[in-house]
Parts: C-alpha cells; structure tokens; sequence
C-alpha cells in the first residue's frame, strides 16, 4: 500500500478523487464527501490526513453541492442595526386567542427545482394560523416586503392594531417598512438579537407550503 504523506505532490492521488468524485454526480452535482471518498481511498491504497483529502478535494473543486449552497448562498435577513430596532412587545407569549391582535412575519429563502433560490414574505395571524399575506421574488428586497404588507392592507378590517411581530432583519427597520406599518396602524414588534425563541411561531410559517 502506498502512503501519502507531505513531500508526495500528489498528482496521482488527485486522478483517483477527481474519479471517485465523478462517480457520485448526481445531476451534475458532486455528493460524495471527504468521509465518503476516504475509505474508498484507502480500498484503493491511498493513506492521508482527513485535513489533507479535504484540502486537495477544495483544489479539484469537487466539495459535495450541499456543502457549497450551505457556505456559499445561506441567507440571513440580518445585517446589524441599520435603521431602528423595536422591543420586543410579545416577549415570547404566543398565546393570542383573537384574530387580528398579534400577526407574524417572516422572510425564508427557498430552492426551486430548477437549483435557483426564491425568497417567500408571509404575514400569519397567530390566533387563527391564517396566512393573511403572502408573497414570492427572486430577490428579498424592498418590493417584496411592500408587496405583501400591500396584500395584507386589503385583508386587514377597519378598527384594528394588531402587533406585528418579527426578527431584526434588515428590511423590517428601514423608515419605508415603518412609515407602512404605521399607516395601517400596526404596532411594531421585534425579537431580540440572536434569540430565536423569542421567534418561535415565524420558524413554522412555511411549514405548510
């Protein structure tokens, strides 16, 4: 058996991950991990650090596509303070029993089957779990999110201010998103930083999409 170690420049061993690679496409994806293709490795006779497959299986450019969408295209609303941050009104009491007293958003990031992301904003009642706005786009921007407290302007009855609650994410301390909140006369509500209990109910809004 041959033994890899750091003087090898390893060029032969490369040939053989970049065919162990090959065979686990699947829909031109790489699936085969380092713990996958290490002890195929081995059966083949090739000895190395797991630190070093790694690093060579980086080089060739085969990491499996799970673990490149994962690093690489993760969204995250959150961006810091960049407008004004609201206190967190409900402080992790979800138990509102009237429809129109506490609404919930979010904004998920969802693959499509054609491998691109779509970004879905959804505002829920959490008495009733009636989605009372929804909305879809290719991008998570200002359009989106005025789209759906535009739909929900239309779902909304006369003579309610409901709390609506959601995490800091960028766009829901901008003065644009405010200003709209305040001209449906909505009260502003936010989790705390790094908290995710305190936004619990938004986790399952797309449950059942």
């Amino acid at each position: 058996k041959r033994i890899i170690n750091k003087n090898d420049k390893y060029a032969d061993v490369k040939v053989v991950i970049k065919e162990i690679a090959e065979k686990g496409k699947w829909r031109g994806s790489y699936t085969y991990g380092y713990r996958r293709i290490m002890p195929l490795l081995e059966k083949a006779g090739y000895h190395m650090a797991e630190a070093t497959l790694r690093r060579l299986m980086n080089e060739l450019g085969v990491q499996p596509a799970m673990y490149n969408r994962r690093k690489n295209n993760h969204y995250s609303s959150y961006k810091g303070t960049v407008g004004k941050v609201a206190d967190n009104l409900l402080n992790q009491t979800f138990d509102a029993t009237s429809p129109f007293t506490v609404l919930h958003t979010d904004v998920s990031q969802v693959r499509l089957g054609d491998s691109t992301w779509a970004y879905m904003s959804v505002i829920l009642d959490q008495a009733t779990k009636e989605v009372l706005a929804a909305s879809v786009s290719q991008s998570p921007n200002k359009l989106l999110i005025m789209d759906t407290l535009n739909q929900l302007e239309d779902n909304l009855p006369n003579n309610f201010s409901p709390i609506i609650h959601s995490d800091q994410g960028w766009h829901y301390q901008l003065e644009y998103y405010r200003e709209k909140i305040d001209s449906l006369s909505l009260i502003q509500s936010m989790s705390r930083k790094g908290n995710c209990l305190d936004n619990a109910p938004n986790g399952k809004l797309f449950l059942s999409f």
